[in-house]
């Protein structure tokens, strides 16, 4: 009989196979062909329903195989935990509202210094830290106030999947923004926020 923790695994695989194939560019770029510049406002929430769709099931997995139990944190030390949590689902949109148009697929086609890619614009929250999707997405995991054996497995994976996914957005951002992209990351770190990145 097949593991709980090889079919987690399998549909963590699943998702993050799906998840970049529908980020990438030539996906993005076949799309834009095959349907037209027009398709640009439905694709991010077209690609968010289909990333939601796709991660349902290891979701459900794991509320029914979450496997044995590795730790439980005790109060107060949860609640804390759990506030950080709810920080990070927070900030997270916020890093949206300050970096719109990086999302856009006619600016990630682009080349830089055209008008279409347009300026790297940083501000808000992008002046503390390159990468705040990695930032909150490792608190909102690791801050998790218990543990089991399947968890811990997905969560190691995930974390990994994140910090690839987040070196390969790097290399998309050098592509549209070309040298001011290179230099903001000599100014602030992907993931420790800091404030040496104010302009």
């Amino acid at each position: 009989m097949v593991s709980s923790t090889v079919v987690l695994v399998f549909c963590l695989v699943t998702f993050a196979a799906i998840h970049s194939l529908t980020a990438s560019l030539p996906c993005k770029r076949f799309v834009v062909r095959v349907l037209g510049p027009g398709v640009e406002k439905l694709y991010l929430p077209i690609y968010s329903l289909i990333a939601f769709v796709t991660i349902t099931p290891l979701v459900y997995l794991l509320i029914k195989n979450p496997g044995p139990i590795l730790y439980i944190v005790p109060s107060p030390w949860r609640w804390l935990m759990v506030g950080g949590q709810l920080v990070a689902a927070i900030v997270a949109p916020r890093a949206m509202l300050d970096a719109p148009h990086r999302f856009k697929i006619r600016a990630q086609l682009s080349a830089p210094n055209t008008p279409e890619a347009g300026p790297l614009d940083i501000r808000g929250i992008y002046r503390w830290v390159r990468d705040p999707f990695l930032l909150t997405g490792l608190i909102i995991i690791w801050l998790t106030p218990f543990m089991t054996v399947n968890l811990l497995v997905i969560y190691i994976l995930s974390s990994i999947y994140l910090y690839m996914g987040s070196l390969h957005w790097e290399t998309r951002l050098v592509s549209q923004f070309g040298d001011e992209y290179r230099e903001y990351r000599k100014r602030v770190h992907r993931i420790i926020p800091h404030s040496g990145g104010h302009p």
